[in-house]
């Protein structure tokens, strides 16, 4: 954000710049140059005498004129010839030169001015040219009166420009932080600014969005807890009124009907119980935290594992824990983690567990088919699995990563998956060893 205003005003300096540059090109070209009329004013007082009294002498007089004023002058008037003023002199100003007008040298500190055009003051005074030399011109003087006046100038432009941009600037902060809270699962965060505020418009279509996905995610979470909930009933009457007819039932065929019937209601009943803990993760409950030996915890986990062909082996370091976590929410992740190793492991799942600094990496891997890149991400959304994984061999629904993500970022971590040395998918875990304060609630 301090980025784009710094932009912002080093934009505005360089046009402030840009338009001195080009005013003082175009008075130059329109009206001459501001240096050179400041340095005629500078020497008006040398120019006066030239042209008020030493002009004004009768035509016999005029040397004599111009002597008194040599002796009483700290500028030293010397008389050259045309030739030499004009090699003196830039090309532009030789016109000037020629039709007897006063022809400043502003880096010189001199003028030139032709004694006349005709010969009337002596003789061969048409060939010669008064060259003022020492006079009391000083340019610095004007450039940094120049200076400050276009400071002036300017800062009278960056003033308004600065209350402007402030108040423009801490509206945009504060969406900044409404964004990065919203974004964080702060639901209720808004902007709630002034209808005065210079981005008020803005500020109020963003909280008129919040607002909206704040409900639409509600009667989400709301509508999955209250349907997850009421298929329990109903499962737990099909489960007891199967179990009844398959003691009744004395047809093979009709038993093995039966049978399949009470596979899927089982399937049915964890699918509910799926989303129950999604729910339960997505409502915002506080953790249960505590000191959790990782070590145990992983033995604990795999104690619950169903059975499994794959080789299970865990690697965790002496130094890896405890952590502070909720066990029960942490462990239904790393359970996760380890059940979706074995759908896909080939023969060998690998478990280490290592600290670093003040962060603990939980890593699962195993040797199976392994995750697309371009899948990666994607696997940890809710009911989204890949093609090999729609059958009946394999099973799961999809959830199991989600809440697995879920539930390391509610202890403030986060997880990825990569490809691992085995060959298959290898899923990190990043953990604090004490969770951030906003994983607390």
């Amino acid at each position: 954000m301090n980025r784009i205003f710094f932009r912002f005003f080093l934009l505005v300096m360089l046009s402030i710049t840009a338009a001195t540059f080009v005013i003082y090109f175009a008075m130059s070209r329109l009206f001459g140059d501001p240096l050179d009329e400041i340095a005629r004013r500078q020497a008006s007082a040398q120019i006066f005498l030239i042209e008020q009294y030493v002009d004004e002498a009768p035509t016999d007089e005029w040397l004599v004129r111009l002597n008194r004023v040599r002796e009483v002058s700290d500028t030293r008037f010397d008389l050259i010839m045309v030739n030499k003023a004009r090699s003196l002199l830039p090309a532009t100003s030789l016109d000037a030169l020629d039709r007897g007008e006063v022809v400043l040298d502003v880096d010189g500190k001199a003028f030139f001015r032709r004694v006349d055009l005709k010969g009337e003051r002596y003789i061969g005074s048409e060939m010669e040219v008064i060259y003022a030399q020492d006079l009391p011109i000083d340019i610095g003087l004007a450039l940094q009166m120049e200076v400050v006046r276009y400071v002036i100038v300017a800062l009278a432009l960056l003033l308004p420009i600065l209350l402007w941009s402030r108040s423009h600037w801490q509206g945009l902060q504060t969406l900044s932080r409404v964004a990065d809270e919203f974004g964080a699962g702060k639901l209720s965060a808004r902007a709630r600014m002034q209808p005065s505020a210079s981005i008020y418009p803005l500020a109020e279509r963003i909280d008129h969005m919040a607002d909206r996905i704040e409900d639409l995610l509600v009667s989400q979470k709301t509508l999955l807890h209250s349907v997850s909930h009421e298929l329990r009933t109903p499962i737990a009457r099909l489960e007891f009124a199967l179990e009844l007819l398959g003691a009744k039932a004395g047809d093979p065929a009709l038993k093995k009907r039966i049978a399949a019937m009470e596979g899927d209601l089982s399937e049915l009943n964890t699918l509910v119980n799926e989303l129950l803990g999604m729910a339960r993760l997505e409502s915002g409950q506080a953790l249960q935290l505590e000191l959790v030996d990782l070590a145990a915890l992983l033995g604990t986990v795999e104690a619950a594992l169903p059975p499994g062909a794959a080789v299970l082996s865990i690697d965790c370091a002496n130094d890896a824990g405890p952590v502070a976590a909720d066990p029960r929410k942490l462990g239904r992740a790393l359970s996760n983690l380890l059940r979706n190793a074995q759908k896909y492991a080939a023969g060998t799942i690998h478990v280490t567990a290592r600290r670093d600094g003040a962060r603990v990496t939980i890593a699962v891997e195993d040797d199976g088919p392994g995750i697309p890149e371009e899948e990666r991400e994607r696997v940890f959304e809710p009911f989204y699995r890949l093609d090999r994984s729609r059958d009946r061999a394999t099973g799961g629904f999809g959830l199991g990563l989600s809440i697995v993500r879920k539930a390391v970022q509610l202890h403030g971590g986060s997880v990825h998956v990569e490809r691992s040395a085995l060959g298959g998918a290898r899923f990190v875990v990043s953990l604090p060893t004490s969770p951030l304060p906003a994983a607390r609630a």
